[in-house]
């Protein structure tokens, strides 16, 4: 049998571009506007990031030299780690290299061979893959089917090990929320766990844009919330917030902790100053402002589009993945970067733009955006 190494991966790239499938790394035309990215209060321009940033740079260099146990821990960090579960709602924290490492650190560190993860079917890659390298017994509920939920959790047997249950608090896909209130009675009911990724949801929501959870008073309900530094908060890296114990146990149990080198200096002084500006008047304002933009696009959306959720993540169906792709190419020739999404990032047929809206876009920006979604709609029809 013949095994050359490339050959092999030229076939299967031909048949990924057969079937409209494959992906490119590419660098956006500069002057495109970009409604693609999930720096949803645009905080990663911010100048106080960039000072925050500089600072810490130039004071402590590029690079934490080592992982968090060997001498990657500094006051900074343990800072911003007591910064983000009190505005969390929890007693402590602790902060990965990105949101994809919390979830592979944490959900195996949690459950193992015997026990059961339930996931709704929407759930972002990580969780998925964090519970299938678990070796727990996986199973999943239809997206936001709580009635579907309860039935699972009820078949279970409570006595042959842990039960976790988690979900995002809103899809970065679909853009929807989850019925916290509803998962979490399903939780108490039945024994389990729940694990609540806020990642799209940071910044957004809340009094203080803690979230979804702290917004809907579940704080004290929710073991594990899981979130990112990289998208509303215009940084970059992840985290676990919790109890005091289960910090302690993800400190000695969770590998992508253990054995990753720790975030730089710079990082963690951008992140921090971006929680002091998610709580004060400067991120009310741009919620607010956020809100705006939303309403404006969801307004004015042209047909055959409909807009089904009130938030920054506004998901255009097109139906198969090349004509997704057909539109993303009309609209990068008109100045604008919006990406197609495709399988299996989502269900086959069910391929879409993914429009992504900022703080930072200005309302002629986002007219201009309407426009060209009205001028570069060739091949989707209302029923994709």
């Amino acid at each position: 049998m013949d095994m050359n190494l490339d050959e092999i991966l030229r076939a299967e790239l031909a048949r990924l571009e057969a079937a409209d499938l494959r992906r490119a790394v590419r660098v956006p035309a500069e002057k495109a506007i970009n409604f693609a990215s999930n720096d949803y209060l645009g905080l990663a321009m911010h100048p106080a990031l960039i000072e925050a940033s500089r600072e810490a740079t130039a004071a402590h260099g590029t690079g934490a030299g080592a992982s968090r146990l060997v001498t990657g821990t500094s006051r900074d960090v343990l800072a911003l780690e007591e910064e983000i579960a009190a505005w969390k709602e929890k007693k402590a924290a602790l902060v990965f290299g990105s949101g994809y490492a919390a979830a592979l650190g944490t959900i195996p560190a949690l459950v193992g061979r015997g026990d059961t993860v339930v996931l709704d079917k929407l759930s972002h890659a990580s969780l998925i893959d964090a519970a299938r390298l678990s070796g727990a017994t996986v199973r999943v509920v239809p997206h936001n089917h709580t009635d579907q939920l309860d039935k699972l959790l009820g078949k279970l047997n409570r006595g042959e090990g842990r039960v976790l249950l988690v979900t995002e608090s809103l899809f970065s896909m679909d853009g929807d929320v989850a019925p916290l209130a509803e998962w979490v009675a399903a939780k108490e009911r039945h024994g389990a766990w729940l694990l609540v990724d806020e990642a799209h949801a940071t910044g957004l929501y809340g009094k203080s844009g803690a979230g979804l959870v702290a917004g809907a008073g579940l704080s004290g309900r929710v073991e594990i919330v899981m979130g990112t530094l990289s998208k509303a908060l215009g940084s970059v890296g992840g985290y676990i917030a919790g109890s005091r114990t289960l910090i302690d146990w993800l400190v000695n149990r969770a590998r992508s902790f253990i054995y990753s080198t720790a975030l730089p200096p710079g990082v963690i002084a951008a992140s921090r100053a971006a929680i002091v500006l998610a709580q004060n008047a400067e991120g009310a304002a741009l919620r607010d402002k956020l809100r705006v933009n939303i309403a404006l696009f969801r307004e004015n959306l042209p047909a055959p589009w409909e807009s089904h959720v009130n938030g920054a993540i506004q998901p255009l169906l097109c139906g198969e993945s090349a004509a997704a792709l057909r539109v993303a190419h009309a609209l990068r020739e008109r100045g604008f970067l919006i990406p197609a999404i495709r399988y299996p990032t989502v269900a086959r047929n069910s391929a879409r733009l993914r429009v992504t809206l900022s703080a930072a876009h200005e309302t002629d920006q986002i007219r201009a955006l309407l426009a060209a979604l009205g001028e570069a709609k060739a091949g989707v029809t209302a029923s994709a």
